[in-house]
């Protein structure tokens, strides 16, 4: 174990941090986040829309979460380049290169023209179906404006304004691109995003999958565990969430019961107590249990953040990153949570959430109520608690009597 922590710290750990660093994959955690604030308005606005079967006279508020979750693609096709040119210090072009990937997107959808000169579009594209076909646009508008940075039609000394030389640097690229995008779509009449949505079936077919809902879930943990920042997995596995709700909600609609169980909902509703790696069972057996004044005075810091779920001070201050006796049990929650989770759900006796609820900082119990207002549900929650603190007991035993012998230790010194 000792021997596994110092590869990770030493070689693998700053490995990962690069990547994550990395231009090109930053820029896609960036437009992820950037768009957050939206998928957040979907949320309240679905937890709003609920009333609706107590007071049949509410307005529809439906509309708003349509143009808010329900256009996440196309946002993301423009916050993918316009960050690429953030990152590579090419802020000059960055606006126009967002609005390019905005453009190609649109026109990746295959629109069909009537002859009232109308475009219709089909709306459920825009959502996030198309995750995977923004964030290729978005990479491709990159690269493509990257390359034609490194030429210009003008010296350096010329005395033209800035901007002048932005809009003449940036004609060819955005005429390569879209011209590009017209000839298959509209020449040709290629549905590019129906063959990118294919390419990455495979891919939503495995995480939806039992092997991948607790694999991508233990990397997760895994990584955190290390110190590593979860965020390094999002852009592979926030589109595989999005389109797991998103075709769930097109399933009930369509009168069938959702099937997609890896879903950020189910996530957030059973297997990340208090966080992820379900952090909160190990501060409450803290709280009541330890007898070390170190994590008597770390559970008594961390109760409440780890009610909302928000549990980095847990995770760096008890702490568990680089801790080998708690680390296992950390990584054990991240296998056997998810694994009685898939499970249970997949036997269809607890409603699987079919609606945008990402609201991940309401506390565990009533998050998993309001994402599919079944009772039944919080008896999953139950037993993954008891299941839960079962594995950090004897671990945070262990550590509680070091620590106690460690302040005993300094106290005879004293």
């Amino acid at each position: 174990m000792n021997k596994l922590i110092a590869y990770m710290n030493r070689s693998f750990a700053p490995k990962m941090n690069k990547i994550t660093r990395n231009a090109w994959v930053s820029a896609i955690q960036e437009a992820i986040m950037g768009v957050l604030p939206l998928i957040l308005v979907g949320s309240l606005i679905t937890l709003i829309t609920i009333l609706n079967d107590f007071i049949p006279s509410m307005p529809n508020l439906q509309p708003i979460s349509d143009f808010s979750f329900g256009l996440m693609s196309l946002f993301i096709s423009f916050l993918v380049p316009y960050f690429i040119m953030e990152k590579l210090k090419k802020n000059d072009r960055k606006l126009v290169a967002g609005l390019t990937g905005a453009a190609m997107f649109l026109f990746l959808l295959s629109p069909t023209f009537n002859d009232e000169g109308q475009i219709i579009f089909s709306f459920e594209r825009f959502g996030a179906n198309g995750m995977f076909v923004a964030i290729i646009v978005g990479l491709l508008v990159g690269v493509v404006f990257y390359l034609f940075s490194k030429m210009s039609f003008f010296k350096e000394s010329s005395s033209l304004p800035d901007f002048i030389i932005v809009w003449f640097d940036t004609i060819i690229p955005i005429t390569l691109l879209l011209l590009g995008a017209w000839l298959f779509t509209i020449v040709g009449s290629v549905d590019l995003y129906s063959f990118i949505v294919s390419l990455f079936e495979p891919l939503n077919y495995i995480g939806q999958s039992f092997i991948g809902f607790v694999l991508i879930t233990f990397i997760s943990v895994f990584l955190y565990s290390f110190g590593i920042s979860p965020w390094a997995l999002y852009p592979v596995v926030f589109p595989i969430w999005m389109a797991g709700i998103e075709q769930n909600a097109r399933m009930v609609s369509q009168g069938t019961d959702p099937s997609n169980i890896h879903t950020m909902e189910a996530m957030m509703a059973w297997t990340d107590l208090g966080g992820m790696g379900a952090t909160l069972p190990l501060v409450i057996i803290m709280l009541f249990v330890a007898k070390s004044n170190h994590l008597k005075a770390i559970s008594r810091v961390t109760i409440i953040p780890s009610l909302f779920n928000i549990n980095e001070p847990v995770v760096f201050g008890a702490p568990i990153a680089f801790n080998p006796i708690l680390m296992i049990p950390l990584w054990l929650n991240g296998i056997i949570l998810p694994a009685i989770t898939y499970g249970v759900l997949s036997l269809g006796v607890i409603t699987i959430p079919s609606e945008v609820m990402q609201l991940w900082y309401l506390p565990i119990g009533i998050s998993t109520y309001i994402v599919n207002t079944d009772i039944s549900g919080l008896l999953l929650l139950l037993i993954n608690v008891i299941v839960s603190l079962i594995i950090w007991y004897p671990f945070v035993k262990v550590y509680d009597n070091q620590k106690l012998n460690e302040e005993k230790q300094v106290e005879q010194v004293n």
